[in-house]
């Protein structure tokens, strides 16, 4: 009888005791997703570039106390994902999520930017977000020079999602006042 080798899925509770052990440390450049521990690629100038622009462009809403931006921080999805999304727009809490990471109610967009398109953002990541129940996530492709906006969540993934080139206008769902170009997002 052949043995089953059966993949140990960790939990977000495993993968924080790694780094208090030191196994994991904090500029180890890894995001735990669906179990696994997934090491991520090194940052270009191009991708920090593109966090950069997003950064300013949601300032306002900073400004206006509107949301918290995050980025590059850690969000909770269930019991064994905690992604590191490159920017997350965050509904305000006074204490700034210092007691615990956000969770997918606390979320109300996601960004994530790629400059490969060998990515697992938009195989794995997304489709993630979606089963959470992430009302909005958008898709920053350099390479391609589009944006992939996904709306309306479910367990088989976003059931809306719209690819917008150079020269159109986007805003996010939840404020729909903020309008934003895609050039101004990817840069020139």
């Amino acid at each position: 009888m052949a043995a089953q080798l059966v993949p140990h899925r960790f939990t977000v509770q495993d993968y924080h005791r790694m780094a208090e052990a030191g196994i994991l440390r904090e500029d180890d450049r890894v995001e735990l997703l669906a179990g696994e521990i997934v090491e991520m690629p090194p940052i270009s100038p191009g991708h920090a570039g593109g966090v950069k622009r997003l950064t300013n462009s949601f300032l306002p809403l900073q400004a206006e106390r509107k949301v918290i931006i995050s980025v590059q921080d850690p969000i909770r999805l269930g019991e064994h994902s905690e992604p590191q999304p490159d920017l997350a727009l965050l509904k305000p809490r006074p204490d700034f999520y210092a007691r615990n990471h956000p969770g997918p109610e606390d979320v109300l967009l996601l960004v994530e930017v790629t400059d490969s398109s060998a990515s697992y953002d938009p195989e794995v990541k997304v489709p993630l977000y979606a089963r959470f129940g992430i009302a909005e996530t958008w898709l920053l492709a350099l390479e391609s020079g589009v944006i992939e906006v996904y709306r309306a969540p479910g367990p088989e993934g976003y059931r809306q999602v719209r690819i917008l080139g150079r020269g159109e206008r986007l805003s996010p769902q939840a404020f729909p006042e903020l309008i934003l170009t895609v050039d101004e997002l990817l840069g020139a």
